[in-house]
């Protein structure tokens, strides 16, 4: 995978959360399911934690 893929996939990963972040607190300020919403929101970043992850594991071999 290219540097520049690379770069556009965390670009677009960056872009979701930030969307993701933004309707979680256009929810908590409309009163719907602020708990559920949390905890989504926060599942949600740590699947993309373990994202990331994998894919720094998968540059740093392709880069050796």
């Amino acid at each position: 995978m290219s540097s520049a893929r690379i770069s556009q996939a965390i670009d677009r990963i960056d872009r979701a959360l930030a969307r993701i972040e933004t309707q979680a607190a256009l929810g908590r300020r409309e009163g719907t399911g602020e708990d559920d919403l949390a905890i989504r929101h926060e599942a949600l970043k740590a699947s993309v934690r373990t994202s990331l992850g994998e894919l720094d594991t998968l540059i740093e071999r392709l880069e050796k």
